[in-house]
């Protein structure tokens, strides 16, 4: 099995409320998209930062999972920092591409870069997942 068929394969429930689809899974890289549904907008019809968080979230943590140490049980997101650059509208996909910066034992921090398919940045997000 692939690791991208291994992530497809997990069961990611609020990835796939969001309409959250991986593209490329390397261990160094991974790469999803989603479509800025309405439902997901601000007033504005622009991304809401909770749904730019929570797609740079799924990936970050489908990214551990595939670097996970063989006597692990799992991970969970112990901190997350967005810096939000701009905004992508309505009808627009968000490409997230999640690369690592620390892949311990205890502890994988991930970058994840949001941008939109023409290469706007929308945010940069920092996060850390604890092994379990």
């Amino acid at each position: 099995m692939s690791l991208l068929d291994k992530v497809n394969a997990m069961k990611m429930p609020f990835a796939e409320l969001k309409g959250v689809k991986f593209t490329e899974v390397e261990k160094d890289r991974v790469v999803a998209r989603m479509l800025v549904r309405p439902d997901l907008c601000t007033l504005h019809h622009t991304i809401h930062g909770g749904a730019v968080m929570a797609l740079a979230d799924s990936v970050g943590a489908a990214a551990t999972v595939i670097n996970l140490p063989e006597d692990a049980k799992g991970t969970t997101t112990i901190e997350s920092k967005t810096n939000f650059i701009g905004g992508a509208k309505e009808g627009a996909t968000v490409v997230a591409t999640a690369t690592p910066v620390h892949r311990g034992r205890r502890t994988q921090v991930w970058q994840t870069r949001l941008e939109t398919e023409d290469g706007k940045l929308v945010a940069v997000v920092t996060q850390t997942q604890m092994v379990l």
